[in-house]
């Protein structure tokens, strides 16, 4: 069983939400992404997402956009991505990992060469925000039999057909965009997300994890009452734009942030 079941298992027999922090690998170097990948374990992060650093990063907004540049001008590739996968699992076999980005530096790299070494460097999940699963059809069966699980996201804005679609093709868990717009945007309104979530709850038994508008323990527990999961993002990679200058401090930040989501979630 793939590390992402096994963890929403073992959350469902606990009663608890899932807490899935995003950072930007190489962000804002890359020596600093697998200490800050601990640090958020510590603060009770039950799944990482990964960020793999794109130039055109179009459903982001300007926080992860920037994230994006700052590792980027470091040379941060995909290769330097499974190196930090791999150097995370030395001390962590346990935690899930997801990477998520654009389908263009997976394209580059190469689909059998980017399952092969994903699943070699101890990845779980890919979530490649621009891969539709109809356009999936050469790349699913590679990540299939490496046992690493494709992500989807649903929005707002997506049909019932569509979001069947999707909810097919999904595994994992299925992204739900809780805003329209980019990570980062405006105020979420709760009750329209849990009408959306029941909506897509007579369509699949995958686990529904919200994303987009996840600010601080108070917006946490309220998507964590009507979600499987809560995945924040912008909040996280904000300290870490803060604390460039002095990236020592930044594990401590993150700590502060995740750590009071958790507590809001446990409550």
């Amino acid at each position: 069983m793939n590390r992402i079941d096994q963890r929403f298992a073992a959350l469902k027999e606990q009663g608890r939400t899932a807490l899935i922090p995003y950072i930007t690998a190489g962000d804002p170097a890359p020596a600093h992404t697998v200490g800050f990948m601990h640090a958020l374990v510590e603060a009770g992060a039950d799944i990482i997402e990964l960020g793999v650093p794109f130039s055109d990063p179009m459903a982001d907004g300007p926080v992860i956009q920037k994230a994006c540049e700052r590792a980027l001008a470091h040379g941060t590739r995909l290769a330097d991505v499974f190196a930090m996968v791999r150097e995370f699992r030395r001390d962590d076999a346990e935690t899930p990992v997801v990477l998520m980005g654009y389908l263009n530096p997976i394209e580059r790299f190469g689909y059998q060469r980017f399952a092969d070494e994903a699943a070699e460097a101890g990845v779980d999940g890919v979530l490649a925000v621009d891969m539709p699963p109809e356009e999936a059809d050469e790349i699913a069966p590679l990540f299939k039999a490496r046992g690493l699980q494709a992500i989807f996201l649903v929005a707002p804005t997506t049909s019932r057909s569509r979001a069947a679609t999707i909810c097919d093709h999904g595994e994992g868990y299925l992204y739900y965009v809780s805003l329209k717009g980019v990570t980062g945007a405006a105020t979420l309104d709760v009750d329209a997300v849990d009408r959306q979530l029941g909506g897509l709850r007579e369509l699949t038994r995958l686990p529904l994890c919200v994303g987009f508008g996840i600010r601080d323990g108070a917006t946490a527990a309220a998507v964590g009452r009507v979600a499987d999961g809560v995945i924040v993002g912008s909040a996280l990679v904000s300290r870490i734009a803060e604390g460039a200058e002095a990236p020592e401090a930044i594990p401590d930040a993150l700590k502060r942030v995740l750590g009071e989501m958790r507590q809001a979630l446990d409550a």
